[in-house]
């Protein structure tokens, strides 16, 4: 039987690597309320998806993310070669990111899902930004709402979301 290693405690291993940074301690959101989910209402081989990664994705000839607060956001097409994908973050090894982006931007897995019918297609553009943002409120009041206001003008029905 194989052996499982324990899940990681992402609160506790983040909280030591922003300590260890020189940052002060996270504050970490608590929502009072969960958000209302919603329903996806077709099948998703008739759905547009769209992807939304935190790993600080860009694409080659793109200016890389900043470390501290960055909320912009970088605009990937679909069509993108996984060979012009960069990363950048401070809160993560990024050795296997760089040596194959796939593993925090699952963009080709998500292209075979349309070629094998899986899904009917993506968004033009997936949708990076760099994680670890101390702001609650600029993500609450800016970058989400950016995000979620692109993907209703591309009319995606559901989108997956990738944390790093």
């Amino acid at each position: 039987m194989p052996q499982h290693s324990p899940p990681v405690d992402y609160i506790e291993r983040t909280s030591e690597l922003y300590a260890g940074l020189g940052y002060p301690q996270y504050d970490w959101v608590k929502n009072s309320t969960c958000p209302e989910l919603t329903f996806i209402n077709k099948p998703l081989k008739e759905s547009k998806v769209g992807l939304i990664c935190s790993g600080g994705i860009y694409r080659k000839g793109q200016i890389a993310f900043h470390f501290k607060d960055d909320i912009s956001y970088r605009l990937i097409e679909a069509n993108t070669e996984i060979t012009d994908i960069r990363t950048t973050h401070f809160a993560y090894d990024l050795t296997s990111s760089r040596k194959d982006p796939s593993c925090v931007f699952p963009l080709a897995s998500l292209r075979e899902f349309v070629a094998r019918g899986k899904i009917k297609s993506l968004a033009e553009h997936a949708i990076t930004f760099m994680g670890g943002i101390y702001s609650h409120r600029k993500v609450r009041e800016m970058l989400a709402p950016s995000i979620r206001d692109y993907f209703i003008k591309q009319e995606v029905d559901l989108a997956i979301l990738v944390p790093v």
